[in-house]
């Protein structure tokens, strides 16, 4: 992280549960986190907050925006923006072609919150 302020991590997942547990795990340690549950609030706060790190996304979202369609259009307004895909069906995010997929480290569901912390570091040094 920055020495002189959090790291802000956008966390997008419909799931609740997951969302929590994402949530609380993350600001545990030490993150600034926003939570989104689809692809109109994950916009919303991509257009109200100047600052973001890192985009944590579910592939499948309600509304039929996917992951990939948030995080394109993300990344092209704010090429610094480092975005890590979680999935249950990891396979689509490959498949769906978008080039940022060949970027973006995926993680299957379940995934250990220890592996999602250091491709969070890693992604963020």
């Amino acid at each position: 992280m920055s020495e002189d302020a959090q790291d802000v991590v956008l966390v997008v997942e419909d799931e609740p549960a997951i969302r929590m547990i994402l949530r609380d795990y993350l600001a545990g340690e030490g993150y600034h986190v926003l939570v989104a549950e689809d692809g109109e609030q994950a916009f919303a706060i991509l257009a109200s907050k100047p600052h973001l790190d890192l985009m944590v996304t579910d592939y499948r979202l309600p509304g039929g925006i996917s992951g990939v369609e948030i995080a394109e259009p993300a990344v092209k307004l704010r090429p610094d923006l480092k975005v890590i895909f979680i999935s249950g069906y990891p396979a689509e995010i490959l498949e769906s072609g978008s080039p940022i997929t060949r970027k973006a480290p995926i993680l299957a569901k379940p995934f250990d919150l220890d592996t999602l912390h250091e491709q969070i570091q890693s992604l963020l040094r």
